[in-house]
């Protein structure tokens, strides 16, 4: 059977199948024809049917067989039969061997020139077997690892001499090594990798016998598989980061920040990038910021008309100060962004004060805060005042100086966001009484006060429902939880959420308004248990309400609420006792 018979032959089948229509089949052989590439190479590029469908009905027409890599296990000495370089280059994977035969996945099982090639160079006989480039491509990093044929090509550049550079380095070595294009198409591989698995911090961390790599996806470090071999060129790994980031490669001593500008396709991004001296080398975290990223609505945040409703009470508000709390990583500058883009109008003069900048507003003056040279919030603030604004968004309160400078701004007439590091909304006000800002100051400037946690939501692919144990369900009760009438849900694992069960994440919100009660609470210096207590009467629903809410509607798991909210279950504990 010729290629061009077998062409019309898939064409037909697939046709046959339901998989692809007439018209479709006729606009891909013209651009076969156009281009001179194969019939399945021209559907895949025109995206007229899946990629998978065609490699079946290609398989069936030549007597092979197609698998999926992701559902097997391949033994370690199949893969250490083939270097990663060939791999790479010829875009296969070992599946299995015999004494004779080396059976390989491929999407290209008619090309015989390079099954000749590869049998040449490994002296043994090739057999295809098909497979999707997606299902080869997880395969070779999963058994491979990132990058794997260009650390080989790396050590192949040194040949015996594959040692690491010490710590010590001479600089124009290092900045030689860090300039070699392998080193700088490895970086680029670990960053990319980052960014298609949907991470938002790469860390780099240098151990006593090997260097690691870590991807934070959905609040969650994951190890990235990368060859062994490169603790061989930690230094120069590190020192191209750094050269790229503007940063000393001379200075090892103390820690660095800086700043990368790149692009993955259409997308740009910003990467921050901070150095911190350890006895094994420098490690490195990359935050991946996108400029292209979309404010979404209180609704997309995870806010529901209840809470969405609350919250744009406040901020339409004409003055006060409007506190976000939480601990690091759980999405206050989100949930800023959104109220500042739903506030933000022709006819309001906003200004914002901020470290770092993340996301550039069209319509919003910004700045950066560089304490370097004592730009500082509570100076910016100071400054901001004078430049006639309706709205202010102060970063974070770290300080008395800051936090009396906002509070001022709000008694002035302007309407002012911030955030606090607490555990909850009403530990808001204990924390800017312990600054220094007077009971009463707080009670007349602050409107609001919002808690918030990120929590992940399940893989709408592969959840399975399940039954909790009975001794989980009599401790929920017992925490006022309403565990009857809805189904549970548990993360089972697929190709589409890296097999964690998880895909994206929401917040989770306590949101209190300080209505006259909790005022007088505040002006008599009252714990923020009392406060809670108070707030609860008023209709508060707690984060782990709102959590628990997520698990009614089959978007997140029990433990993932209850892992986030510990603290609310420690702070009704307390009150429940007093």
């Amino acid at each position: 059977m010729t290629i061009t018979a077998l062409d019309n032959h898939l064409g037909q089948q697939l046709v046959a199948n339901g998989k692809l229509s007439e018209d479709d089949l006729e606009m891909a052989k013209r651009e076969s024809h156009k281009t001179g590439e194969s019939l399945q190479s021209a559907l895949v590029k025109l995206g007229v049917t899946d990629e998978e469908d065609i490699l079946k009905v290609l398989a069936s027409l030549l007597n092979l067989k197609y698998v999926k890599i992701s559902d097997m296990t391949i033994p370690r000495e199949v893969i250490e039969r083939v270097p990663a370089k060939l791999v790479t280059h010829y875009h296969i994977v070992p599946i299995e061997t015999d004494p004779y035969t080396l059976y390989v996945a491929t999407t290209d099982p008619n090309n015989v020139h390079d099954f000749d090639d590869l049998g040449l160079l490994l002296k043994t006989e090739i057999e295809p077997i098909v497979s999707s480039t997606k299902e080869i491509d997880d395969a070779i990093k999963r058994y491979y690892g990132i990058g794997a044929s260009t650390i080989e090509e790396l050590i192949d550049e040194q040949g015996t001499d594959t040692t690491n550079m010490p710590i010590g380095s001479d600089v124009t070595d290092l900045d030689e090594m860090a300039e070699d294009a392998s080193i700088v198409r490895f970086v680029n591989q670990i960053i990319q990798e980052a960014m298609r698995d949907r991470a938002t911090d790469i860390h780099v961390e240098p151990l006593e016998k090997e260097l690691r790599v870590r991807y934070r996806i959905d609040g969650m470090l994951y190890e990235a598989n990368i060859p062994a071999s490169i603790r061989r060129f930690q230094s120069a790994i590190i020192s191209r980061i750094k050269i790229w980031a503007n940063l000393d490669i001379a200075e090892r001593r103390l820690p660095q920040d800086g700043k990368i500008v790149t692009k993955m396709g259409e997308k740009e991004f910003d990467l921050r990038v901070s150095t911190l001296p350890t006895p094994y080398g420098e490690s490195i975290v990359i935050r991946i910021l996108s400029r292209d990223s979309e404010f979404v609505t209180l609704e997309k945040l995870g806010l529901d008309s209840y809470n969405a409703g609350i919250m744009r009470s406040m901020i339409h508000k004409p003055h006060g100060i409007l506190f976000v709390t939480g601990p690091t990583g759980s999405g206050k500058s989100t949930t800023l962004y959104a109220v500042l883009n739903e506030i933000n109008q022709v006819d309001r003069k906003i200004l914002t004060v901020e470290d770092p900048i993340e996301y550039r507003i069209q319509g919003v003056t910004q700045v950066q805060v560089n304490p370097q040279i004592d730009l500082t919030f509570a100076r910016v603030l100071r400054t901001m005042l004078r430049q006639d604004p309706d709205v202010i968004m102060v970063g974070e309160t770290r300080d008395t100086e800051t936090a009396e400078a906002a509070t001022r701004a709000a008694l002035t007439g302007h309407l002012v966001f911030s955030t606090l590091h607490t555990n909850d909304a009403a530990g808001a006000v204990t924390r800017l009484i312990d600054m220094g800002i007077e009971p009463f100051l707080v009670a007349s400037s602050v409107e609001g006060l919002i808690a918030q946690r990120l929590v992940r939501l399940l893989c709408p692919e592969c959840k399975a429902k399940f039954n909790p144990p009975e001794e989980l369900l009599k401790h929920l009760k017992a925490n006022g939880l309403e565990t009857d009438g809805f189904p549970y849900f548990k993360p089972v694992g697929c190709e589409r959420c890296r097999f964690t069960g998880f895909k994206g994440r929401t917040a989770i919100y306590e949101i209190i308004r300080l209505d006259e009660d909790i005022k007088r609470l505040v002006i008599d210096r009252q714990p923020s248990t009392a406060i809670k207590k108070q707030a609860l009467k008023a209709g508060l629903r707690t984060i782990r309400e709102d959590g628990w809410i997520k698990v009614t509607e089959g978007r997140t798991t029990v433990d993932e609420v209850l892992r986030v909210t510990m603290e609310d279950e420690l702070g009704t504990a307390r009150m429940q006792d007093e």
